[in-house]
């Protein structure tokens, strides 16, 4: 186990200067400085600028300069708001992004579980129909989308729950729900597919003749094998959840990375969009980490390391 955590740990290193690389070299491709729009102001100031930020040296010495900020965890200044840096904007909208994602999380594994345990136990029923039709319309709906339908009709039409901001548990209804949706489906199709399947095994027809009841033989023999799946996507589930947090933070304004993150992408603002892209990779490697970890868990004949010999 402890060989396998520190390869897995060179690994996620290597992928994760993989992709600080990639994203540096990409933003720099792009013609043009964060300063270009800036027209009231004079060439000379706009030198010194970017002499301040150190954009007027060398591609390569730009690079090693922001490696070595990585390194040290110190993101510098905002281009576009100078009396801030990148950490106190991570420090400051981080949490919220985080609390939104756990949440849509949490609701998207819980409902999709349930969702798809039903749909499998009521095979070919209505109640199977009906989930599986409300997957289907999760999958396809953009979550973007379904957040304007759910602001025209649930605080617009028929005005439930407030729009913006994030002060109350009732803030985070609607962006949960537009968030969610998505995810919930797709864990509702693969518990459904998977439990079927488990429900079909030997281990279950004993159980049965053995005369547990079908809560026991459901929640303690057929579920936990159920849920590999389940797991194995959990980590690109996560994923997706926490890019798209920064549209829906943007359609109900609320105060997240996401607002800081689509604003440096219209104003080229450097700093911000290395130090976002940094922080998300690694909380996403780390997720992809844990999720191989617990997919030994929950099936302990999935070995995490060769035995000697093999």
């Amino acid at each position: 186990m402890l060989r396998y955590i520190m390869k897995r740990l060179i690994a996620m290193v290597i992928t994760l200067w993989f992709i600080v690389t990639l994203t540096f070299f990409l933003m720099h491709s792009i013609p043009g400085s964060p300063f270009n729009e800036e027209r009231a102001t004079s060439e000379a100031v706009q030198r010194n600028l970017e002499s301040f930020y150190n954009l007027d040296k060398p591609l390569y010495v730009q690079y090693f300069s922001y490696m070595k900020s990585v390194v040290t965890l110190d993101f510098g200044p905002s281009i576009k708001k100078p009396s801030q840096s990148v950490n106190d904007m991570l420090s400051r909208g981080f949490p919220v992004s985080f609390e939104l994602g756990i949440v849509t999380l949490v609701v998207a594994i819980i409902s999709g579980i349930t969702l798809g345990v039903i749909a499998a136990l009521r095979h070919n029923g209505f109640i199977d129909y009906l989930a599986m039709t409300i997957a289907v319309l999760g999958i396809s709906i953009p979550n973007f989308v379904l957040a304007t339908m759910l602001i025209q009709q649930l605080a617009v039409n028929v005005p439930i729950f407030p729009v913006a901001t994030w002060s109350s548990p009732m803030h985070m209804v609607l962006p949960t729900l537009a968030l969610a949706t998505g995810p919930m489906a797709i864990i509702a199709r693969l518990t459904r597919s998977s439990m079927m399947e488990v429900l079909t095994q030997d281990y279950i027809r004993t159980a049965r003749a053995k005369g547990l009841s079908p809560v026991k033989i459901v929640f303690r023999h057929a579920l936990r094998n159920a849920l590999l799946p389940v797991v194995t996507v959990l980590g690109t589930l996560a994923a997706s959840i926490l890019t798209g947090t920064f549209v829906i933070e943007k359609i109900f304004a609320i105060p997240g990375m996401g607002k800081y993150f689509v604003e440096s992408i219209n104003t080229r603002d450097y700093p911000v969009i290395m130090g976002t892209t940094v922080f998300y990779s690694a909380i996403l490697i780390i997720m992809l980490f844990l999720v191989d970890i617990a997919y030994g868990i929950l099936d302990p004949r999935i070995k995490l390391h060769k035995k000697e010999g093999s």
